[in-house]
Order: C-alpha cells, then structure tokens, then sequence
C-alpha cells in the first residue's frame, strides 16, 4: 500500500504534463513517462493490477498481458491516425469499470476479463500512438510505455499481495475495496475534481 500510495504521490505532481510537449519527447524515457505522467492512466493501470489479484489463478498474468497487448494495437491505431471515438472518455471510464469490476468480486471467465480490460486498453493505446512526438522513435517509445504500464499492473498486483500478507483471510475484500476507490478515482477525474 506504501508503494502505491508513493506512486501517486510522486505522479500528481505532474498530472498536467500527461501528454505531448513537455521534457524530453523523443524515445524510451518519454514513452516511459506518458502513463505515469497522468493521473487518470495510473488510476488505470494500477487497478488492472488490483482487478487480476481479485481474479486470481492464471487471471494473475493474463489480464495484464492482454491489457499490455491491445494497448500495442490501441498504439497502432493511433500512429496510422484512425479515429478511434472517445478516446479521452474511454481512458477515464477505464478505471470506473475496471476498479468497479475488481470492488464488485464476482468470478469471471479469464477471457471475458482479458477481453474487459483489453477493450480500454486500446483507448489507452491510441492516446499514446497519436500523442507521440514526430520526432520521437516509434518503437522505443512504444517500448517505454509498454514498460511503464507493465510496472503499474505489477505495482496493483504486488500492493493487493503485500496488504494480504497483513490482513490475511481478509485481503480479497480489502482488494475489493481498493477497486472500489479507483472506480471513485475516474469518477473524480470525468468529473473534473481531479
């Protein structure tokens, strides 16, 4: 909970430079930075972390995986300019349903929750592919991004394991619960209040 909570403190400082123009926009670093640069992308990702832990089984690498994936083709669709319709609303609804799915418990098929997230994962992918600097190198910047969004599911996961390592029989509800405040979380940034 600690490694989240630093997370977020260290990304809403910088919650306005979640899209182009801003530092170094060419390669790795840059693409590296997207995700974590905006409060509404790690809300995102992070709950798809705390969404897989609820799930458990193969769930535990499979909805990252398929998040990972479907960004990449979400990232293609951005960088040959199809239209993809709201995608800004798609990114912000994205930690409603995800972190509301992983508050709500219920088992689900893998693939229905693989398909879930990867649905607002091409959101996610398309901003990232049509925000990416002309001058910025393709792949590594994919690359960065794609890492960043890897290291926020694991931050998800590892943070829902180490809480119940603490509370034990009761880690799941309090996961559950952590789903909860980011589906309250993307409330709050549809709304404007954050």
């Amino acid at each position: 909970m600690r490694a989240l909570i630093t997370l977020l403190l260290i990304a809403l400082p910088t919650a306005a430079f979640a899209h182009t123009g801003h530092g170094d926009t060419a390669g790795l670093a840059y693409g590296f930075m997207h995700p974590i640069g905006g409060l509404d992308h790690v809300l995102a990702m992070v709950a798809v972390g705390v969404f897989a832990y609820v799930l458990g089984g193969r769930a535990l690498w499979l909805v990252p995986a398929s998040f990972v994936v479907m960004m990449a083709v979400g990232f293609g669709l951005g960088v040959t300019q199809v239209d993809v319709p709201f995608v800004e609303l798609g990114i912000a609804l994205s930690s409603v349903v995800i972190g509301g799915a992983a508050a709500l418990g219920r088992p689900m098929p893998v693939a229905a929750a693989a398909s879930l997230v990867g649905v607002f994962a091409i959101f996610h992918g398309h901003a990232h592919g049509a925000e990416m600097p002309t001058n910025a190198a393709g792949f590594e910047y994919a690359v960065g991004f794609m890492l960043a969004t890897g290291l926020l599911h694991l931050v998800g996961i590892g943070a829902a394991m180490g809480v119940a390592k603490l509370v034990g029989k009761y880690g799941k509800p309090v996961a559950q619960v952590a789903g909860g405040v980011f589906a309250l979380g993307g409330i709050g940034v549809l709304a404007g209040w954050l």
